[in-house]
């Protein structure tokens, strides 16, 4: 370091130009005209012009990972019958309802096992026969919060269920 170079200190939001050297000992006035004296070690060279050969080597951001039991997609029951089984014109109504109340109850039973957060039932917006039975199954449980999901205006073909 010599008279007339521009340092900077570390860990102080200081810089300015030397004055003068004596042995380690580094006297420089700010951009105020307040004068400053460190010890040589404390001060860093403010010169741009040493930084123009060197290579900037861009690392790729490191990928978050989260853990399975938090993602942000809750399981989703879709309990339209054509989805619970192969032939649906094999099963009369009272079946129907039966085979979906069980795969409901299935379906909370796996999340409470698992520990998920979410669960959406999706009904379908009809004469409220599967409506009517997925909110009684769910006024029979514990330990959960449920509401409508809207998907029109004033109906709703799906329900959000909350784990406690």
């Amino acid at each position: 370091m010599k008279i007339g170079d521009k340092v900077s200190v570390v860990d102080e939001d200081l810089s300015g130009m030397i004055t003068s050297v004596h042995g380690n000992t580094v006297v420089f006035k700010d951009e105020y005209g307040f004068t400053y004296q460190y010890q040589a070690e404390k001060l860093v060279p403010n010169n741009a012009s040493i930084y123009e050969n060197m290579k900037v080597e861009r690392k790729p951001e490191p990928k978050k990972v989260t853990s399975k039991k938090h993602h942000k997609n809750q399981l989703v029951l879709d309990l339209h019958f054509h989805h619970l089984v192969k032939n649906p014109n094999d099963y009369d109504s009272f079946e129907r309802l039966f085979l979906q109340k069980e795969k409901l109850l299935e379906v909370i039973s796996f999340c409470r096992k698992n520990n998920l957060k979410r669960l959406e039932i999706v009904h379908g917006i009809g004469d409220g026969v599967l409506q009517r039975m997925v909110m009684d199954v769910l006024e029979s449980q514990s330990k959960l919060d449920y509401y409508h999901k809207e998907i029109l205006h004033h109906q709703s073909g799906a329900v959000m269920v909350e784990f406690h």
